[in-house]
């Protein structure tokens, strides 16, 4: 009888270690393939909830979320690490929605698409339809992104052109990632992790994105040298465009 009792709690134990180990295992943040099929549904519907992501631009891995929602975007700050105070960039689908979020009546069509898509920020003055109070908040600029990389414009497309908080995958000041293996530690805290395996293969590309301040009409002024510096200087030089002086 001792014997019978003694496997029998045993067999319990056993049941309820099956259990805690599922629900742990449901807890865990899921890492999908951009290439599923649900991936860019599952992104959306993440972002409608207020969810942070992870996903892959055409620089490093970055993380993602609803621009205009003030509860995600404090998110952002918290899982990042970040000072509020420091800007972050948003990205859209296309120019025609870089004009709706930012002041850009004297940037033309065609310098826009000469640099656009592509691995530049273009920092300008944003408009009202930026309403989050908290993206952003000790200044009235903001930087634009177009990634030249399919999963973010799709992504960018479904969101009905609204914009995305977008900044690199790592808590601040550590390097930038390539993989998602590299920023894990920031799993827990996220909504689903998107994952293109390594997006590049230099260190070269942890530099991440050139930021161009082009607030000023005829004057630009470059922010941070990113990946695309050369070409990015060579279009300021083909449009007339002079860089700023500081006093």
């Amino acid at each position: 009888m001792c014997l019978q009792r003694n496997f029998i709690r045993l067999v319990q134990t056993h049941h309820r270690s099956i259990r805690m180990q599922h629900q742990v295992s449901q807890l865990r943040t899921p890492v999908c393939p951009v290439g599923d099929e649900a991936a860019l549904q599952l992104a959306r519907q993440c972002l409608l909830s207020g969810q942070v992501i992870a996903l892959p631009t055409d620089t490093v891995y970055g993380l993602a979320c609803d621009a205009n929602n003030e509860t995600a975007i404090q998110r952002l700050y918290e899982i990042k690490g970040r000072d509020e105070h420091k800007p972050v960039a948003i990205c859209v689908h296309n120019i025609a929605a870089l004009r709706r979020f930012g002041q850009a009546s004297h940037l033309s069509d065609e310098l826009l698409t000469r640099l656009l898509p592509g691995p530049l920020t273009i920092v300008i003055e944003r408009t009202p339809h930026l309403s989050n109070r908290f993206l952003n908040p000790s200044t009235s600029k903001i930087g634009i992104r177009i990634p030249d990389f399919r999963f973010m414009r799709d992504l960018c497309a479904v969101w009905q052109d609204q914009p995305l908080a977008l900044t690199s995958a790592n808590r601040s000041s550590a390097p930038s990632s390539l993989q998602v293996s590299e920023f894990q530690s920031l799993w827990p805290q996220l909504g689903v992790v998107f994952d293109a395996g390594q997006i590049g293969v230099t260190e070269e590309r942890r530099l991440a994105s050139t930021v161009i301040d082009l607030a000023t009409p005829g004057y630009f002024e470059i922010v941070r040298a990113g990946v695309a510096l050369k070409q990015t200087l060579g279009l300021m030089e083909e449009f007339g465009i002079q860089a700023r002086k500081i006093v």
